[in-house]
């Protein structure tokens, strides 16, 4: 049975600590079994042009939204002590490493694993090209709003169930 949480994270800028969404996608026993996304307002609502063109999430869809530190009890209490799963894992992870040392968290309190699973890495291994989360949601015929975090996650879990 897989029990895991896939996550993905939308950013204001290159800032890795400027996380403005992420969406989180809980599956049990092969099965999702939770959903959770917010929007959130990245240190001092700062974007860039290039970020917003990708993700369409713009200053004025933030200014009111919870900061990371706000809702980090909801983002902690799916992921500690999980297998975590992120289609660009190295991003992901690094995103929410550095957006939890902005706000003074304790990474290490999440207990989970150093490196993640991550889709990109293994459908690249299986010879899927190109590899990048729209052309593997078209290949495996899975609904994708890409760029929007929690269907991002969703995708990302239910291509992790495919393996």
């Amino acid at each position: 049975m897989n029990n895991f949480v896939a996550i993905d994270f939308e950013t204001a800028n290159n800032y890795r600590n400027s996380a403005c969404a992420v969406g989180i996608v809980t599956v049990t026993d092969n099965i999702i079994t939770d959903e959770f996304y917010t929007l959130i307002q990245p240190p001092l609502n700062q974007y860039n042009y290039h970020n917003i063109q990708v993700h369409g999430i713009h200053p004025e869809h933030t200014i009111s939204s919870p900061t990371f530190d706000d809702v980090y009890f909801e983002i902690k209490q799916r992921l500690q002590n999980q297998i975590i799963v992120a289609h660009n894992e190295s991003f992901d992870r690094s995103v929410l490493r550095k957006t939890m040392e902005f706000y003074g968290l304790n990474y290490n309190l999440l207990n989970i694993a150093e490196k993640w699973e991550c889709t990109y890495r293994i459908f690249k291994l299986k010879g899927i090209v190109p590899t990048k989360l729209s052309d593997c949601a078209r290949k495996f015929n899975l609904q994708l709003n890409h760029h929007e975090a929690l269907s991002d996650a969703r995708v990302c879990a239910q291509l992790y169930l495919l393996q």
